[in-house]
């Protein structure tokens, strides 16, 4: 499962001796290229965890965030403002022009809770703005060069939020309208062999989730309770599933919303 290894140059070389054919280095370097994946939200949680996965799996990995990474990036990482449209258009091009990224996972997201009778308009346009247009617009500017090469795969991280969550109207609304995207790209861009699919998190013990739900905590008893499983998710638990969806193995499964949440977006408990 993954990326498919690329030879040295002195393999290929001696491929070609034995073929009697020469093998184009700009071919071969673009190809290699196709195993590029570019990563949002990708300086720690969920998004950093996808990111070493990856790069385990032989994929080249860009990662993309507002701020770097306390840590050394698996990969190339790139500096960006999701929320500002014209700060991600800059990166796009950076990265369409250096890479052939028939691979993406938008990670990168917010929540910012508030009850309905305090919700904030703003409020409510930021968090639709990162979680939903910045996938967007990723996705418009990294599909031509999929359809081009008829092979792609796309992964949105959505939230057990859109099922309905307390104090999310603003997050699951967003989520929720990312789902929408998911499916509505899996059925436009399906003839070109390219997958859109989304995976679902639970509750997982991210920097995030710990911030606001400490260890011992009643805001950790709480959730776990609302796992049949018994535990919290794990970045790396997520980051197994997508790494799946990214894969070419996963070529025919389309449109569909994986949940990783340990059982806890099931009825009848």
């Amino acid at each position: 499962m993954g990326a498919r290894p690329y030879p040295s140059e002195a393999t290929r070389r001696q491929g070609d001796k034995a073929t009697g054919r020469a093998t184009s280095r700009k071919l071969w370097r673009f190809e290699e290229r196709m195993h590029d994946v570019l990563v949002t939200g990708a300086s720690k949680g969920i998004g950093l965890a996808v990111s070493r996965q990856l790069a385990k799996a032989g994929y080249g990995v860009i990662g993309v965030a507002r701020s770097a990474p306390e840590e050394e990036f698996p990969g190339t990482f790139l500096r960006c403002d999701l929320a500002d449209v014209e700060d991600t258009a800059r990166m796009l091009k950076e990265v369409t022009r250096g890479h052939a990224v028939c691979r993406v996972v938008n990670n990168a997201g917010i929540a910012q809770p508030q009850p309905i009778e305090e919700l904030d308009l703003t409020v409510l346009q930021q968090v639709v703005d990162l979680n939903l247009r910045a996938s967007v617009q990723i996705v418009q500017a990294l599909v031509p060069v999929m359809r081009a090469q008829r092979f792609g795969r796309i992964v949105n991280i959505t939230s057990r939020a859109t099922y309905g969550a307390k104090d999310r109207t603003s997050y699951a609304a967003a989520k929720s309208a990312l789902v929408g995207c998911t499916r509505s790209w899996a059925l436009e861009l399906a003839p070109d062999g390219i997958t859109s699919n989304a995976v679902s998190p639970g509750p997982t013990a991210t920097e995030l989730f710990r911030r606001a739900r400490p260890v011992g905590s009643e805001g950790e008893r709480r959730a776990i309770a609302s796992i049949p499983m018994g535990r919290l998710g794990t970045p790396d638990d997520v980051a197994a599933a997508v790494t799946f969806l990214l894969s070419d193995e996963a070529g025919f499964i389309t449109g569909h919303v994986l949940d990783v949440d340990g059982g806890s977006s099931l009825g009848g408990r």
